[in-house]
């Protein structure tokens, strides 16, 4: 007998919560949304902790066969495990050993140690910082360019319409919401032509089109580089942002 999912699904409206919401929504998977009030530090409550230590979303709870509850943690893992537990036709994934699985880990890995991390500071310089530092907001802005040349130098050689042979994969989803959201990181995506045209098909997928929106609507695609809507928005988030920030040093 399959194995009958009982996923929950702690999220808020990020690029590392999408993702998972996209995968979910990709292998047509029944699940609970329970939306983590970042700005309130419900993401610091100890029950939340007790599913993800690191107290971040996107985090994950299901019924494992041996009959116990498991939490997954980390959006790599998270996507990882949803493909080996739901995914035997290999809607967003290869066979297990084959060239192309491992091709999907390079670029799945790509996003969670490049793309993420350096795309992230380029958010929290150029919108969050309590005062601009031209170096610091630069030297983000220009790796996250870099790592988006690579993409676009990748997608243009190899004339697929995915990152990884024939079809929409987890490297695809978990790169989605970050380059979707490039505006907000102050970086205009028409200097990437392929990567332009690539995000936009990838938005033409119903998956992608309804994961997108949960837990709320999905609305930094529209950003501009430079607006005051994004000035506005980004002085809401600025002041949890900062709070959180005091809380964390603490530990």
């Amino acid at each position: 007998m399959a194995k009958q999912p009982d996923i929950t699904f702690y999220t808020t409206q990020t690029p590392n919560g999408i993702k998972i919401a996209i995968a979910l929504e990709e292998l047509g998977l029944p699940y609970k949304v329970h939306t983590i009030a970042l700005s309130k530090g419900e993401q610091k409550e100890p029950w939340f902790l007790d599913i993800n230590p690191n107290g971040r979303i996107p985090a994950l709870t299901d019924s494992f066969p041996d009959g116990r509850s498991i939490r997954l943690f980390e959006s790599g893992s998270i996507l990882q495990y949803l493909v080996e537990q739901y995914d035997p036709d290999h809607k967003i994934s290869y066979p297990r050993g084959s060239r192309e699985t491992y091709e999907v880990n390079n670029w799945l890995f790509f996003q969670n140690a490049g793309v993420g991390p350096m795309q992230g500071q380029a958010n929290h310089f150029a919108r969050y910082a309590p005062e601009k530092i031209p170096y610091a907001i630069s030297r983000y802005q220009n790796e996250t360019k870099r790592l988006y040349g690579i993409l676009d130098k990748h997608l243009a050689e190899s004339k697929s319409e995915y990152l990884v042979g024939d079809r929409c994969t987890i490297a695809d989803i978990t790169h989605w919401g970050w380059v979707a959201g490039s505006g907000w990181a102050g970086i205009e995506l028409s200097q990437f032509p392929a990567l332009k045209a690539w995000m936009e098909r990838m938005l033409a997928r119903p998956g992608v089109e309804r994961g997108r929106h949960v837990p709320s609507p999905h609305k930094v695609a529209d950003t501009v580089v430079d607006n005051e809507q994004t000035k506005k928005d980004a002085a809401e988030t600025r002041k949890w942002v900062l709070e959180g920030m005091k809380a964390d040093a603490k530990h």
